[in-house]
């Protein structure tokens, strides 16, 4: 079984009686979906609904694991100290339990990851395991951009995404029916106008593709950024309706001068608008 161990990672513990209560109003996955043996992606939003902190969720006997990038992790306690107020909630932070990855197996003890589970991969996330890497973090890579799971940090700034913009209303990310909670308002209109615009999509190269940051342009108009990038493949954010318009028109699309193939990740049921003014759910 294919395995890496992610050295950018670490863990807010989040316990005590009214941990999945204060969880459940500020964050954006649904905790009563949550199974004990899968890990789920999440948000804390800011006020005007962009993702500020992400995170992937599990349960760890009465309380949650937030695992998360090893830069934010400070911050994200910090933020979830000031929301605690008198609650009955333990806050801790873990930055040296190694977060594991295996893939292509079922794995014991493991937790499904939910985001390659809706893309139809088998990814399981544990954590403490010390057992010897038999895979590269490139490989992990690879299969995330097949799979067209992004990650903040490579594929996406904090605090300058939405959630639809990287798939969380598609990837059990996001609720719709829990009730409120932080920049709930906002992602809900979003969700029920049917107005977003910035999609995840997987980039396919004519040959070996630019740095992770490069445009990618339709007539020369800029539509979108790469994000992660392995050789000829790559994640990408772009303006789904500029796209569908381009190639409706014949346009090629460009990351730099090497031209590229834009799909949405199949799971998501999304198609590229062809026109300007139609827009994708």
């Amino acid at each position: 079984m294919p395995r890496v161990r992610l050295n950018d990672r670490a863990i807010v513990a989040v316990s005590g009686k009214d941990a999945e209560d204060l969880l459940q109003g500020l964050i954006t996955t649904d905790l009563d979906a949550l199974a004990p043996d899968e890990a789920r992606p999440g948000a804390l939003l800011t006020p005007q609904g962009k993702i500020l902190f992400d995170f992937m969720i599990s349960r760890d006997g009465d309380g949650f694991r937030l695992e998360t990038a090893a830069d934010q992790a400070e911050a994200l306690l910090k933020r979830l100290t000031m929301y605690k107020l008198r609650s009955a909630v333990t806050l801790s932070l873990d930055q040296s339990t190694p977060t594991v990855i295996a893939f292509d197996e079922p794995q014991a003890g493991g937790y499904r990851d939910h985001r390659f589970e809706k893309a139809g991969a088998t990814v399981f996330r544990s954590y403490g395991d010390t057992e010897a890497d038999t895979a590269s973090t490139a490989e992990f890579e690879q299969l995330r951009i097949v799979s067209g799971v992004a990650v903040s940090g490579p594929d996406y700034a904090l605090q300058d995404a939405f959630p639809h913009d990287v798939l969380m209303d598609k990837n059990g990310a996001l609720s719709f029916r829990k009730g409120c909670y932080v920049g709930q308002e906002v992602v809900s209109r979003m969700q029920h106008r049917g107005t977003p615009r910035r999609r995840v999509v997987i980039v396919a190269g004519a040959s070996a593709l630019p740095a992770t940051g490069t445009a990618i342009t339709a007539d020369g108009k800029p539509i979108g950024t790469l994000g992660t990038v392995r050789g000829t493949s790559a994640l990408a954010i772009v303006r789904i309706d500029k796209a569908g318009e381009a190639m409706a028109n014949g346009v090629n699309l460009l990351a730099g001068d090497v031209t590229v193939t834009l799909t949405l990740p199949e799971w998501t049921g999304l198609a590229f608008p062809t026109t300007a003014d139609e827009a994708s759910a």
